[in-house]
């Protein structure tokens, strides 16, 4: 008996050693696997955490104009951007021991299982916030052992390389709260209509509530089911010391107002101008698409709402609704290239088109300010002077003859002068100008003023025949309103990428590419279509609208066969609208030859409402201001019976005096003005 015990007990403690040799072993391997998996973690670095998020657009006043839209609405904020009550709500109700532990809570866990063993059933979770970010970041919502493996390693990595305020951001950043809203701060906007920052105890309670499931707990699917779950949490947080038993009694009393409308879908605004702004993002700065889409950005842009506003309306008032006519319209600030407003069309939702910035339409006598620019770097000046009469031109070279006419085959027979000819649009003096200079001027000076298309070298240039773009002919013209500085057409001034990194900044540039006395005297000419001092043998082009301006202007109208332009600008606001049918129909019905001219002259007033009345400065030296009889352009007498304050580059002003009108005894007085008495534009406005 005593052999056999003896045998019994060698024979157990074998066992109890193999056991326990073997448990050495085992615990060294999982020593040995753990060790190997924090150092591959470690290897690995920091996981990032980016995640698609809405960008943002903004107009020139911060105000939030449309979004990216991928069905998901997300917005990033910062932890110190979202309200304390939130936060607190959140930890007590998904993880109280965040910041204990290591990414996970090993007694939850325990107590969870425990749980689960009972029921015979999943009926609770141990899922602590570190592990639910892991899950959002990274992976699918499926449920199999291998997701949970990589759910825990996400974990692991998350709480080596990150700290814990980082992974609750960014928890409080990705949790979904139903209704397509990804984050705290979107979540806020939609049920409450304000920011993260801003919500109220009872409030914050209510939205922490929702993701344990937004079909269940949103207070827009069962406010029972909303309500019973914030006194859970109000409980939770009072129990962990976030709150007093007073104030979780009053945030459960009280009354909640909810939305239920994401904030972007009421702002749709220009949306021919956000596509321009995207264009410029993929073309200009050079982003992908789905950066641009899913990146998260800031993007700040040159849009006025007031100005955008102004021109929807005009054109909705001043377009017949029976009309297919199109229009597009440009304005922008002469002194950056800044794009206040943008219409590519009538209606974006039939026609995304937009014929702002992609059409190219043929300018007519909108281009003929640049030609004449280039004839006074030639020696021309306002008062040169050339016959307007039917004309046809023949050319040595082989060329089939050219015949241009004017509007109703209307000419003075005689000698107008270059002011004159721009007033009344004269297509002859052009033409004559244009070949006078050599047909390769214009076209090498259409590329000075910033226009990309491709010139034609023919006698049709100096009347618009070949095409340009809207935006464009704006810039063209900024040229002259700023006095010769290179300007741009630009939509955007800063990008911000997600984490408020600036990764684009507009820089101002201040390089003259026109001479500014030059300059300043295409505008002084550019405000003859509105006088009727320089009226001939026909009106002055812009009769029809001078007397609804209230503040000087200079512009310039065009019109082809199927093409209807007015651009024009004040010093502070440049403006180019177009009129045209897309498929090239002719323009026939004189009310439609009208929406051009009607549209700027009444945007332009809208726009510049409450803005101060500002005169065309003159440059400091370079110009001299004298009376000239429009007629002929020579120095006015007192006799002649209309007068104009003309300007001249200094040196060219006119020395001949007017002797038609001269009376017996007539004098010829000294009219030279190179610093006037008042504002020219008091001299030329009745009303000044």
């Amino acid at each position: 008996m005593e052999i056999m015990t003896d045998h019994g007990f060698r024979k157990t403690i074998k066992i109890f050693r193999a056991i326990f040799f073997i448990s050495l072993i085992a615990m060294a391997c999982v020593v040995i696997v753990l060790a190997g998996i924090l150092t591959y973690a470690k290897i690995l670095g920091p996981p990032p955490l980016a995640v698609p998020q809405s960008t943002l657009y903004f107009s020139d006043d911060g105000k939030l104009i449309g979004e990216s839209n991928n069905g998901q609405k997300r917005y990033w904020a910062k932890l110190e951007e979202i309200s304390p009550d939130l936060i607190h709500a959140t930890i007590a109700i998904e993880d109280r021991n965040f910041y204990n532990h290591h990414g996970f809570d090993y007694k939850r866990i325990a107590g969870a299982v425990i749980a689960d063993i009972r029921a015979l059933a999943k009926v609770q979770g141990a899922s602590t916030i570190t592990q639910q970010y892991a899950r959002n970041l990274f992976l699918e919502h499926d449920k199999t052992w291998t997701r949970k493996i990589h759910e825990a390693f996400y974990t692991i990595r998350l709480e080596m390389n990150y700290t814990k305020n980082d992974i609750l951001e960014g928890y409080l950043n990705t949790i979904y709260y139903g209704n397509g809203a990804y984050g705290a701060e979107a979540a806020s906007q939609f049920y409450f209509g304000k920011k993260a920052a801003d919500l109220s105890l009872a409030e914050a309670s209510m939205l922490a509530g929702i993701p344990k499931g937004p079909g269940l707990y949103s207070p827009l699917s069962s406010l029972k089911n909303a309500k019973e779950r914030q006194a859970i949490i109000l409980t939770s947080m009072e129990k962990n010391g976030y709150i007093t038993k007073t104030e979780a009694a009053a945030a459960a009393k009280q009354k909640l107002v909810f939305t239920g409308v994401h904030k972007t879908q009421k702002v749709k605004v220009a949306p021919y101008f956000q596509d321009a702004v995207q264009n410029a993002l993929k073309n200009q700065l050079h982003l992908d698409e789905r950066m641009i889409a899913l990146g998260g950005l800031k993007v700040y842009t040159t849009l006025s709402l007031k100005q955008q506003k102004a021109a929807e309306k005009q054109i909705k008032q001043n377009v017949a609704r029976s009309s297919d006519i199109q229009v597009a319209l440009v304005a922008m600030n002469p002194k950056n290239g800044y794009i206040q407003a943008m219409v590519g069309g009538r209606d974006y939702a039939q026609s995304p088109f937009n014929r702002a910035v992609q059409a190219v339409r043929q300018p007519g006598s909108t281009i003929k300010p640049l030609l004449y620019y280039a004839a006074l770097e030639h020696g021309f000046t306002p008062s040169s002077t050339m016959r307007s009469e039917d004309t046809t031109f023949h050319f040595d070279d082989g060329r089939a003859d050219y015949t241009p006419h004017n509007f109703n085959n209307q000419y003075a027979n005689g000698e107008i002068t270059l002011a004159q000819a721009l007033a009344v649009s004269d297509n002859i003096f052009a033409v004559k100008t244009h070949l006078f200079l050599g047909e390769e001027v214009l076209k090498e000076t259409a590329k000075k003023f910033g226009l990309s298309t491709k010139m034609a070298q023919v006698p049709s240039l100096a009347l618009g025949s070949s095409g340009v773009r809207v935006i464009e002919m704006a810039n063209a013209y900024s040229l002259f309103a700023n006095g010769g500085k290179r300007v741009e057409p630009t939509l955007i001034t800063k990008v911000e990428d997600y984490h408020g990194k600036v990764i684009f900044e507009k820089k101002s540039q201040t390089e003259k590419i026109l001479d500014p006395a030059r300059a300043y005297v295409m505008t002084q000419m550019l405000t003859g279509i509105f006088d009727p001092k320089l009226n001939g043998y026909a009106k002055v082009t812009g009769s029809t609208i001078a007397a609804e301006l209230t503040r000087p202007y200079a512009g310039k109208s065009g019109s082809t066969e199927t093409d209807s332009w007015m651009i024009g600008y004040s010093p502070q606001l440049v403006t180019a609208v177009w009129a045209g049918y897309d498929v090239g129909k002719p323009i026939n019905l004189s009310t439609e030859k009208s929406y051009a001219k009607k549209i700027w002259a009444h945007f332009m007033e809208e726009a510049l409402q409450g803005k101060a009345v500002k005169a065309f400065k003159p440059p400091k030296d370079g110009v001299v201001g004298v009376y000239v009889d429009p007629a002929n352009g020579k120095l006015a007498t007192d006799d002649c019976p209309v007068r104009r304050l003309t300007y001249f580059v200094a040196g060219t002003e006119p020395s001949e005096y007017c002797t038609e009108h001269l009376k017996n005894g007539g004098g010829k007085p000294d009219n030279r003005e190179t610093v006037p008495k008042k504002p020219w534009y008091k001299r030329l406005w009745p009303w000044g």
